[in-house]
């Protein structure tokens, strides 16, 4: 059921995607479209884990090089009967963690140096267990198809004036201009949701798999405290979604958490905190 969900939500914003082009440049706009969203699904589906692992340095690590990790990730796996991921270590001081792969067979599970320096071993495996939470829910996948389908909306906003048939294949040009202005806003309003909802549900997740919604509470209220002082040195907003942590936590953007993909950490304790009773 979650895998069909997932594709259901990947087609629906494929055709989100398709329905734009057709409306700001008419026949021509939706075959580009549907071109561009074909390659950009079969590339997210099948490199963008790599592609994010090989960003943020992620090393390959396995039982004689972390044994504690390896031992935690296993334990849980065998709890959620799910197989075992490829781990990775990040040598950066925020802590901070975040799934990746397309499916259960190819999943990766990476933690930053800072975060297996600050937290307990309770801790810790709060955290693995939110992000094979993430794992179990095909989370990864869907959040990377909404982020790009996301920028591409937005950059087919930008460009749409230059591309696009004739008179009478092109829609009225109000219409056009108006959604234009509106679709990427609207774009990025469907990820921030999917993404909110996601960490939302990954906490329960992680709360029943170890059967202490406090473990994750601690966790969550460490990593954000450090993520506010310390900054994810190469993060970049296409991926930010992927994090237990927002990692621009830190930064001091305009209307941060409006457009946040995370929810707030307080609202995450606080549901945390109704799953003791």
């Amino acid at each position: 059921m979650e895998q069909f969900k997932t594709y259901a939500l990947m087609i629906g914003l494929t055709l989100l995607f398709i329905w734009f082009g057709g409306m700001i440049a008419g026949q021509s706009g939706m075959l580009i479209a549907f071109l561009a969203a074909m390659g950009m699904n079969f590339y997210a589906y099948y490199y963008s884990d790599q592609q994010v692992l090989e960003h943020y340095h992620a090393i390959p690590v396995d039982r004689n090089s972390a044994g504690e990790l390896y031992n935690i990730v296993y334990r849980l796996t065998q709890k959620a009967n799910l197989p075992m991921p490829k781990l990775y270590i990040i040598p950066e001081e925020q802590p901070n963690a975040f799934a990746t792969g397309r499916d259960y067979e190819h999943a990766a599970v990476a933690v930053t140096e800072g975060l297996l320096n600050l937290l307990t071993e309770e801790e810790v495996e709060a955290v693995i267990a939110h992000e094979l939470s993430h794992i179990k829910h095909y989370d990864m996948l869907i959040g990377t198809v909404a982020a790009t389908i996301a920028g591409a909306i937005s950059m087919l906003a930008n460009f749409g004036m230059f591309f696009g048939g004739n008179d009478e294949d092109r829609p009225n040009p109000i219409v056009s201009m108006i959604l234009m202005i509106v679709m990427p806003l609207v774009a990025t309003i469907i990820q921030m949701t999917v993404s909110r909802s996601r960490e939302f549900m990954a906490d329960e997740g992680a709360a029943k798999m170890t059967g202490h919604p406090e473990w994750l509470q601690s966790a969550l209220i460490k990593l954000d405290n450090y993520a506010r002082k310390i900054i994810l040195p190469e993060a970049e907003p296409q991926s930010a979604h992927m994090f237990i942590i927002n990692p621009f936590t830190g930064k001091d953007f305009s209307m941060q958490e409006l457009f946040s993909t995370h929810p707030s950490t307080e609202q995450r304790v606080e549901r945390l905190e109704a799953l003791k009773y």
